[in-house]
């Protein structure tokens, strides 16, 4: 299982590679769950950090726009990230699923980042928005060609993604995922003491922002310390779980 945190600008991703993560994840959490950083931010987080940091790029919270989208993932693959995540809010049936990842898997291949991963990723909340059932994600990423599918939680109000869909549903979101031979990425409101559960879930990477920040709120600075504690505990898990 991988740690991904969520970093706002390059004053934020020394702590967060200091505390241990695994991916730094570039968003703006002020544009919605899964927010578009400003190309400037990113760049001056990809030109401070070392080469060999995995990194991971928010597309927004999309719309089915195919052109649209297809030109923000061109634009994003300049900074070639390993990571490329797409919010799939607007998308709502398969057909439309199927002919956006398409499209940007496409896109990315003909890219400066023609390695880089395309994760798509849908809503705990999904019923609530309109969107796609994260369920059905992963066998159109794999038809596709997208290499990772996720769940996060689309309204950002302290409630976990544990509080809001039942932990059978995520394993057989996870589940279906590695049977298709997908990465399975988890986020939303995670908390220190969930991570032994979504851990025996099998999810292969977790998303982090809220609880690493001061006073538990995803628009506040990156706290160290929290940063610590959330690493040092998934690697617990991951260690209490090979024994």
């Amino acid at each position: 299982m991988k740690l991904l945190l969520t970093v706002i600008d390059k004053s934020e991703c020394f702590n967060a590679l200091r505390a241990g993560c695994d991916i730094l994840d570039i968003k703006n959490p002020k544009e919605g769950s899964l927010g578009a950083a400003l190309p400037w931010v990113i760049s001056g987080i990809k030109r401070s950090v070392p080469a060999s940091t995995r990194l991971s790029i928010a597309l927004g919270d999309i719309f089915y726009l195919p052109g649209t989208i297809a030109l923000a993932v061109l634009g994003a693959a300049q900074f070639k990230p390993d990571y490329l995540k797409v919010g799939l809010k607007g998308v709502k049936s398969k057909l439309q699923t199927k002919q956006l990842l398409s499209n940007l898997v496409k896109t990315t291949a003909c890219s400066p980042a023609p390695a880089a991963k395309l994760v798509a990723a849908g809503y705990a909340e999904y019923d609530e928005i309109g969107s796609i059932p994260p369920v059905l994600i992963p066998k159109i990423a794999f038809e596709t060609g997208a290499r990772v599918a996720m769940v996060d939680t689309f309204n950002k109000n302290g409630r976990s993604i544990l509080e809001i869909m039942p932990l059978a549903e995520i394993k057989r979101f996870i589940d279906q995922c590695h049977k298709y031979r997908l990465m399975a990425a988890l986020a939303g409101g995670l908390t220190l003491p969930e991570i032994d559960i979504v851990r025996q879930s099998g999810v292969d990477i977790i998303g982090v922002r809220g609880a690493v920040c001061c006073k538990n709120k995803r628009t506040n600075a990156l706290n160290f310390k929290l940063a610590v504690d959330f690493s040092r505990r998934v690697k617990h898990a991951i260690a209490a779980n090979t024994h």
